[in-house]
């Protein structure tokens, strides 16, 4: 019986993002006060209620900010691979808080229709116009990473989703104020909802398959073994296992038995760099067998 060992460590470091969020919270909360004192000053209890609403945002991205940092610190002997799946954990936790917040537009647009409420006249339009800007802002500091990391794509969808909210809120009172049209606000609360509900269930669907340690999504787990079962003096791939270590990066382990190992540290070396190169596989870790031991511990993985 003959096993030989190999792992690496690609350092994969997230892009960064704190300027950003530094940004975006600041913003946010100036935006959470102007509507606050407008809301206050003109007795307006939709412009409070939603800048009760906007701190959730703040909130969202704090989550989100937190997890970076995290997912910065060094492993210790108790958590050997650090905190890296806290940002899987702020992914599926922004991805809950839209949905809330999505359910509560859409109550509040059902209530609507059986309760007409005057909608909130050019005041509450011209505070909607401010936080368009400034969601607007925030989301596009936020837009370049958001196909890279899970966690950065649910901050951008916070501020993309009240930038529309926002948006809604202008062309709806619009629309009301030239034509007298009251039931165009609640559709257009409904339609919002929809919309953002689309983006969000990636997001959610996403973060529980890596909380779960499913093979994250874009990684063809099925290529990867066909790869591996192609490479010459290979006999068989098995406990083949690839799940995400956070938003950023992608662990594989995996058996081979081949039919000579005397050059096992050549072929480790270079799986270890296709692996990296050609499926984004940040940290693999292969034990190479000789075929002579039966290894039963887990059963075998179908890909």
């Amino acid at each position: 019986m003959s096993h030989g060992h190999g792992h690496q460590h690609h350092h994969h470091e997230p892009a960064q993002y704190g300027k950003a969020f530094a940004a975006g919270i600041g913003l946010n909360i100036l935006f959470v006060a102007v509507e606050a004192i407008y809301g206050f000053f003109s007795d307006s209890l939709s412009l409070l209620a939603d800048a009760g609403h906007n701190l959730s945002d703040v909130l969202g991205l704090i989550i989100a900010w937190a997890a970076v940092w995290l997912g910065k610190k060094l492993p210790t002997k108790k958590r050997t691979y650090g905190y890296k799946k806290s940002s899987v954990m702020a992914a599926l936790l922004n991805a809950i808080i839209l949905l809330i917040a999505i359910g509560a537009i859409f109550v509040e647009a059902v209530q609507r229709f059986a309760h007409p409420e005057p909608v909130a006249g050019k005041t509450v339009m011209i505070v909607a116009v401010i936080g368009i800007v400034i969601n607007t802002i925030t989301a596009l500091l936020f837009m370049s990473g958001r196909k890279t990391d899970l966690n950065i794509r649910g901050a951008f969808l916070h501020m993309a989703a009240d930038a529309l909210v926002s948006l809604g809120v202008v062309i709806a009172g619009a629309i009301i104020l030239f034509t007298g049209w009251e039931w165009v606000d609640p559709v257009t609360s409904i339609l919002i909802a929809v919309v953002i509900f689309a983006g969000t269930w990636g997001l959610l669907r996403e973060s529980a398959d890596l909380s779960l340690d499913a093979v994250p999504a874009g990684v063809d787990a099925g290529a990867i073994k066909t790869y591996l079962e192609q490479i010459p003096t290979v006999l068989n791939v098995h406990d083949l296992h690839i799940w995400g270590m956070s938003t950023t990066e992608t662990i594989l382990t995996v058996h081979i038995v081949r039919s000579q190992i005397e050059d096992n540290d050549q072929l480790l070396e270079k799986l270890e760099k296709e692996l990296h190169d050609k499926f984004g596989i940040e940290h693999a870790t292969i034990q190479i067998e000789k075929g002579t031991y039966a290894c039963g511990l887990a059963p075998d993985n179908k890909v």
